[in-house]
């Protein structure tokens, strides 16, 4: 028990540069005190002393401004920041290193009862205030959930979600994008990933443009294969002297394109 709140409170100094110390995070942080209290509530849960459980689960609600239900499993190094006003529902899972904001809501879609309706969250998930995920689908390990986004669908791994409803922003795609751009002499880390509609067709762009250079660049690969083919034949050479075999971008034009 004391070792999980000595795990408990090193990760609040890890991950909050407001803590000062153990005794202030001890003493003054909700989030931590709602945990504890969890603890105790689901293992009565677990023994079926299922009143026990609620009433624990109440009296730390009232404390604390946190309801966790009794029935849901928290895993270690779970950081609850400022915590006033989460919700987290009877079959919700969260597993080891999350960090859950203020007003956050693990809610559930359906009311078939013992049906999985609430979500599961996987390791290192991030969910931002105000967030709301619904049902009983999976947020994949490392994934963020912005501030006030509504969650109903799964968020693979090291994804983000964003907005209401909420659009899945894949980490991979996200990546490959930024390099392309980088190679164009253009950062797309200035590029939004809100709604603005010149910020979707900027990230527009920069895809079309790297998968038509893409396949330019193997177009005129085959034709050089052909024409090595072809020399001993009395034709003349089939490649012009200016075709681009690797891939290139003429990075002022899009600069000009972007001011």
């Amino acid at each position: 028990m004391f070792q999980r709140l000595r795990e408990d409170i090193q990760c609040i100094l890890e991950r909050d540069p407001a803590a000062r110390s153990r005794w202030e995070v001890l003493t003054c942080y909700p989030g931590l005190h709602a945990l504890v209290i969890h603890r105790w509530a689901h293992a009565a849960w677990k023994r079926e002393w299922r009143w026990l459980g609620r009433f624990l689960s109440h009296l730390g609600r009232f404390l604390t401004g946190i309801e966790i239900h009794p029935g849901a499993t928290i895993g270690r190094r779970v950081f609850i920041d400022h915590g006033m006003g989460i919700v987290i529902g009877e079959m919700a899972e969260i597993h080891d290193e999350c960090t859950i904001y203020q007003g956050v809501t693990l809610g559930g879609t359906s009311l078939v009862r013992g049906a999985k309706r609430h979500p599961t969250l996987e390791r290192g998930v991030i969910v931002g205030a105000n967030a709301c995920i619904l049902g009983g689908f999976t947020v994949g390990a490392g994934a963020r959930v912005g501030s006030g986004a509504v969650v109903t669908k799964p968020v693979p791994a090291g994804a983000t979600a964003v907005g209401n409803p909420a659009r899945i922003i894949e980490a991979k795609a996200d990546a490959a994008r930024e390099e392309t751009a980088a190679r164009m002499g253009f950062s797309a880390y200035g590029v939004t990933q809100g709604d603005d509609p010149v910020a979707q067709a900027m990230k527009g762009l920069i895809d079309n443009a790297a998968g038509h250079e893409h396949q330019i660049a193997l177009l005129w690969q085959a034709v050089e294969k052909l024409s090595q083919r072809s020399r001993e034949l009395p034709t003349p050479e089939c490649v012009p002297e200016d075709a681009h075999t690797t891939e290139q971008f003429d990075a002022e034009r899009l600069n000009r394109l972007v001011k």
